[in-house]
Order: C-alpha cells, then sequence, then structure tokens
C-alpha cells in the first residue's frame, strides 16, 4: 500500500491536491484558479481529468499520485452497458455522516431457467415497470438476475436469450456451473453481466470466463471471509480485477454472523486500507425464499422485506431479491433514496413561480419554500384542491419552513423579493398573498414591504383544500 493511499479520507485537504496540479490558474477547468479546483476535487465535485494540462505527458506523475490519492476505499464496478449500465460501490468512507455515499444500491429481481416462458417475461416486464415518484425523483428497480436452477446449459441460455429480448436492464448470471455459467454468457456476450460466482472449488474457471468476455465476477465464501479475502488475492493476480464480494446472507440462525461479516469487510476497507477488502458487497434477500420450508408466502416476503432494509444500512452495494410486492420493494427503495441523498446538500428544488391547472387572474397566490419534501407536499395538496393555483417558491437554500424563519433563510425581504421575480403582479388582479401558517410571524414585514395583503394559511399543507373552499371566495 502507497503513502497516499494510508493517508486517512478524513485527512485529505485541498492544499493536498492543490500541491499536485499544475498550479498555472489557466481556468480550462471552468473555475478561477487550481485552488478552487481542489476543493471541489476533495468535495468529489468535479474529477481530475476536469484539468487539461494535468493530462499532458508533463504532469503524468503528479496525475497518478492524485489518482491514487483520490481512489475509494471500495472500488467502482460496472455491470452492464449503455444507459442502464449500474455502477456499484465507490464509497470513501463507512459512515455517511463523514461524507456522503454514491452509488446507490441497485435491486435485482430473479427469474429462474425453470419458469414457464410467461412467468419470466412478466417478472422482467414487472421489474422493468415498478416506478414511484418520491420528492421528485423516480424510484425504480436496477437489474434482472437470472439464475439456473436446473443446471442445464441449453435452459440457461434460452432463459438468458428470453430476458435480453425483453429488457435492456443489466444482468446477474448466477450459476457454480461453468459450463452452465459459459452458455449464459454466450447469450449475453455484449451486456457485461456479472458472473456469480466463484468459488473455492471453480475459481479458475470462472476467472477465465470473466476475462474472456471483459465481465465483472462475484467472489462468494460463506461465513469465512479468511477464505473470501484468499479467493480476492488468488484472482487479482490472474488477471481479474472487477471484483464484487458475497460473504453469504444467512436469514436465521446466521442473521448476527451476516450482519458482523458485512460490517467487517467494510471496516477492514475504510478503516484500515484493506485493498483486498475494498470492492462492492453483494447482499442476497432472496435466500429467505430458500429457507421457506412450511412458512406462509406473507412471512417469507416480510422477513425479505426487512432483510433487505438491513442490508442496505449495513453495507450492502447490491442487492437480489425475489419479492416483486410493492409493501415489500417500496419501503426499500424509500430507504435507498434516504441513504444515498448528500448530507452535505439540502434536497432543494429550483426557485421560482409554479402554476397548478390553469389559473387567470382571479386565482390565489401561495408561497412555499424550495425544501424538497415541503415544495412537493404543498404541490400534492394544492393539486388535491382542485382549485387552479399560483405558487411562489422561495429560494431558502432547501430549507424547510419552520427552520427556515429561524435561521432567517425566510425573511419578508426574500419574499417580496420573489414576488417581484415571479412576475405573477402581471397575471392577477388582487394582491393577495397566502403564506404557510408556520411563517405567520412574517406577515405584518411582508404586507410593508411588498404591498401584499397577507393571508395565513393553515401550518399543515393538507389542510389547504379545506382552506381554499373556506377562504378563497374569488
Amino acid at each position: 500500500m502507497t503513502e497516499v493511499r494510508k493517508k486517512g479520507f478524513k485527512e485529505l485537504s485541498p492544499i493536498d491536491v492543490y500541491m499536485l496540479l499544475p498550479k498555472t490558474n489557466c481556468k480550462e477547468c471552468g473555475l478561477e484558479n487550481c485552488m478552487a479546483f481542489a476543493a471541489k476535487v476533495v468535495n468529489r465535485e468535479i474529477n481530475i481529468e476536469k484539468c487539461p494540462p494535468l493530462l499532458t505527458k508533463q504532469f503524468e506523475k503528479q496525475y497518478k499520485q492524485l489518482s491514487e490519492m483520490l481512489k475509494p476505499a471500495v472500488k467502482e464496478v460496472v455491470i452492464g452497458v449503455g444507459e442502464k449500465a449500474v455502477k456499484i460501490g465507490g464509497k470513501l468512507v463507512m459512515h455517511r455522516h463523514e461524507f456522503a455515499y454514491f452509488n446507490p444500491t441497485p435491486i435485482a429481481i430473479d427469474v429462474t431457467d425453470e419458469m414457464t416462458e410467461e412467468e419470466i417475461v412478466d417478472r422482467v416486464k414487472r421489474t422493468e415497470s415498478f416506478s414511484y415518484i418520491y420528492i421528485g425523483q423516480t424510484l425504480k428497480l436496477n437489474m434482472i438476475a437470472v439464475r439456473s436452477t436446473s443446471n442445464s446449459p441449453e435452459k440457461f441460455k434460452l432463459t438468458v436469450k428470453k430476458v435480453m429480448e425483453n429488457t435492456s436492464l443489466p444482468l446477474i448470471l448466477c450459476s457454480f456451473d461453468p459450463t452452465v455459467m459459459e452458455s449464459g454468457l454466450m447469450a449475453a456476450s455484449k451486456s457485461k453481466p456479472l458472473i456469480y460466482a466463484a468459488t473455492k472449488e471453480n475459481w479458475k474457471e470462472m476467472a477465465e470466463l470473466a476475462l474472456m468476455y471483459d465481465c465483472p465476477l462475484a467472489v462468494f465464501a460463506p461465513n469465512d471471509l479468511k477464505l473470501l479475502r484468499s479467493l480476492v488475492k488468488t484472482l487479482l493476480e490472474y488477471g481479474v480485477k472487477d471484483l464484487v464480494l458475497d460473504p453469504g446472507t444467512f436469514p436465521t440462525a446466521g442473521l448476527a454472523d451476516t450482519i458482523n461479516n458485512f460490517t467487517m469487510i467494510r471496516r477492514a476497507a475504510c478503516k484500515h486500507g484493506d485493498e483486498l477488502f475494498g470492492f462492492p458487497i453483494l447482499g442476497v434477500p432472496l435466500t429467505v425464499w430458500l429457507e421457506k420450508g412450511e412458512a406462509p408466502s406473507e412471512v417469507v416476503m416480510w422477513k425479505e422485506a426487512y432483510l433487505a432494509g438491513m442490508l442496505i444500512v449495513r453495507y450492502a452495494d447490491l442487492l437480489i431479491m425475489h419479492s416483486l410486492d410493492g409493501w415489500v420493494l417500496l419501503p426499500n427503495v424509500i430507504l435507498r433514496q434516504n441513504i444515498y441523498t448528500d448530507p452535505r446538500k439540502p434536497v432543494a428544488v429550483e426557485p421560482g413561480l409554479r402554476t397548478f391547472g390553469t389559473p387567470n387572474e382571479n386565482s390565489p397566490v401561495m408561497m412555499t419554500t424550495n425544501f424538497a419534501l415541503t415544495y412537493y407536499t404543498v404541490a400534492s395538496d394544492i393539486e388535491a384542491s382542485g382549485v387552479d393555483s399560483y405558487l411562489i417558491v422561495v429560494d431558502t437554500e432547501g430549507i424547510a419552513v419552520d427552520s427556515a424563519v429561524a435561521g432567517r433563510k425566510l425573511t419578508a425581504e426574500k419574499v417580496a423579493e420573489a414576488i417581484k421575480e415571479s412576475g405573477v403582479e402581471n397575471m392577477v388582479k388582487h394582491r393577495k398573498l397566502i403564506i404557510p401558517g408556520k411563517a405567520a410571524r412574517l406577515s405584518g414585514e411582508i404586507e410593508q414591504l411588498s404591498g401584499w395583503e397577507v393571508l395565513v394559511g393553515p401550518r399543515d399543507s393538507s389542510s389547504i383544500p379545506a382552506f381554499l373552499q373556506e377562504k378563497w371566495s374569488r
């Protein structure tokens, strides 16, 4: 391990980066100077490749040093090709509050080569069509895992082919038999699927396939981190560079070991610089179905749901699941979205004027902040009212109403300025502004600065429909 790699992430400062830059202040990166560029590099807001002089032969040594210094503790691995390819790993820190997580955990839904053609197509289409709008973001499923349960090369090949005919989502091909795996890879030779999995028995054959088809390779050593690390070392020396680690997912008696193994792998990579464990981790909540026994399907689905949530929280970079029911998947895609939101940046929408329905000169004018959760909640409640309306979104740096008022991010001056900038004065005949109930203390100042009459609206936006029906007579 090189000296620059030993430097902890938290110790890295813009000066560390600046000292290795050309220091020409050429502005080719679009910034004013090299120090500003270094600051953005440290915050992962820009790549060092955006510095053209750094890419020249003159600075080749510095470029290599910077690449080594900035590389994540967990390597980024790409599965698939084209627009729907997924990136996994790429983590810089163990805990989200230390910096931020990158590359949200993809969720793959399985099909097997013993399912009927109709069932395979149905599961693929349901996976592709899963969609939920959450705080302005569209949450979706990401991959298909094709499992060989028949152990028949021909069946597996036909199933992979059928899946590829019906989706462009990236694939995980699952078999411990190299012959079966090769038949699947022949059908998906250009799609760069994840090969699952290399074990102590088949690692050489799987490594050959990964190199031949240029695919990432999962390494499976159930509940044996020493063996897992040894296999990784062997595969790296063999020439396979893109690896995914599977220490095993045990949903019942081995649940504690599962969480402990995931944590130890991530700690070794992020806290101790162990590059043999510096790869994405694969979790398989699907295993609850392999231990189903006599349990009702609803119980198994519940177990899969909470196991998936636990693994997302405990460092899983990729999941394979079976259930397609919304109540199993929805909590986990929302959890994933929340965890992978950058804690350094409030989730905000663009400020400005929004219209709902076809408002006219007599329509109500309301106001809110640009905190995304606030905005989308208010917008939904305005739409529910059925009243054609205008909504002025004030820039509060992505902070909610009560916090923005308390922190002086939402002031009467900002509201008066937002009214003028919105142009709404030219769209309505009246001069009445409805403000959130939590901003009531600003009402007098807003009236003085804007010349508009202020109506204090409800504290909870769910009461907007009733408020408009009762208070808006125009």
